[in-house]
């Protein structure tokens, strides 16, 4: 770690969805045209303008989970499409899911996930420190072929998904055990997210917890690097 703040953090974690990969927000115009849906269709901004996702500031506010705000969305993108019976698999709405998001999340995986939280990533792992991806329900929405896509191993040197652990942010055995897996205390963790409850979480573990705004994300990123002692970001 040679160059850096000896008082700085010593390692860093992510969530997945929003801070490294676009959020599905970003992704409705063009999942629009592509499928030859009505502008406007896929009405749903979350904290986009214009503000109209009166839902989405119910799970910023902890009034409803990320998990059913999108089966909610699931289940309209099915009926957009002519499809009611998209949910053929266990029942839970989560069949729904996968379909609105293998619809939004086109292309090549890589090419969809921010520049600015790649280089934060990898500069942090140049310079010694461990980098986790801490995620509730990557899994759970995301097309099996898509996650594959995605090649995280070479992103992080750990991946923790609450959807295949069985326990979800906020609860503090799941920040525990990224910390654990990282080999560092929980005191010694930049943790970035784009939901307040979970960071609430974190820092009740005692991790620093930076939020991160995905309509202005690199404003996140330049603090996650000044807090684990990382030199600015070219350019």
């Amino acid at each position: 770690m040679s160059g850096r703040d000896p008082g700085a953090a010593g390692a860093l974690v992510l969530d997945f969805g929003g801070p490294v990969l676009l959020t599905p927000f970003e992704l409705t115009a063009t999942a629009e045209q592509r499928l030859g849906l009505p502008a406007g269709q896929l009405a749903f901004s979350g904290p986009f303008p214009p503000v109209r996702d009166a839902e989405w500031q119910s799970v910023l506010g902890g009034a409803l989970s990320e998990r059913a705000y999108w089966t909610r969305r699931g289940a309209e993108f099915a009926a957009a499409m002519g499809r009611p019976a998209l949910d053929d698999g266990p029942g839970d709405g989560t069949s729904g899911i996968k379909a609105l998001m293998a619809a939004l999340f086109h292309g090549p995986p890589r090419g969809l996930l921010r520049p600015g939280a790649l280089t934060l990533m990898r500069d942090a792992r140049a310079a010694g420190l461990p980098v986790g991806i801490l995620t509730n329900d990557l899994r759970l929405f995301q097309p099996a072929d898509f996650v594959a896509g995605l090649a995280l191993g070479e992103l992080a040197d750990d991946v923790i998904d609450g959807s295949v652990e069985g326990i979800m942010k906020p609860d503090p055995r799941i920040y525990r055990l990224s910390a654990a897996r990282l080999g560092v205390a929980c005191e010694d963790v930049v943790f970035l997210d784009d939901q307040p409850v979970n960071l609430a979480g974190a820092e009740a573990v005692g991790m620093t917890a930076v939020r991160v705004d995905v309509t202005s994300p690199q404003a996140a990123f330049d603090r996650a690097r000044a807090l684990a002692g990382l030199p600015p970001a070219p350019g």
